[in-house]
């Protein structure tokens, strides 16, 4: 994989998310099938998946589908407004933690493109720890919108 420098203002400007909700912090590396970025957003009161009891694991499949978004516009230039698209389904879910603002330091989140065209595309994705605990992973199929 390629290493990468973009920090959240560089992804918030390739991502249809802005503000609070831009949750990825740094873009670590990609190629053509996989991306990993990293952020503590999970641990910020003021993120705005939280809810009173706390940020629940399975808003790790919206950290998963900032990468998948980020990833689909590494190969266009800079600038070039993100193609719109939405997750169509989520599959093989598996929560190996209750909620992620309880876990301590930095969140890795990982997503490697399985299949896809200009239409649509298959992901597996994961959160881990710091250290490589697994904290959620899946499979997602994002639908993108042919433009008008």
């Amino acid at each position: 994989m390629k290493p990468a420098t973009l920090d959240r203002a560089g992804i918030a400007a390739r991502i249809p998310h802005a503000g609070a909700m831009c949750l990825l912090d740094r873009l670590l590396a990609w190629d053509e099938a996989h991306i990993v970025c990293r952020t503590r957003s999970h641990r910020d009161p003021g993120n705005p998946l939280r809810s009173a009891g706390g940020l629940a694991a399975p808003c790790a499949i919206e950290y998963a589908a900032q990468a998948m978004a980020l990833h689909g516009t590494l190969g266009a230039a800079p600038g070039t407004p993100p193609k719109p698209g939405f997750l169509a389904s989520v599959r093989a879910v598996r929560l190996h933690v209750p909620w992620l603002d309880r876990v301590e330091g930095e969140l890795q989140v990982r997503a490697e493109r399985l299949a896809g065209d200009a239409g649509q595309a298959l992901y597996a994705f994961s959160l881990h720890r710091a250290d490589g605990t697994p904290l959620v992973d899946g499979r997602a199929t994002v639908i993108l919108e042919a433009p008008p």
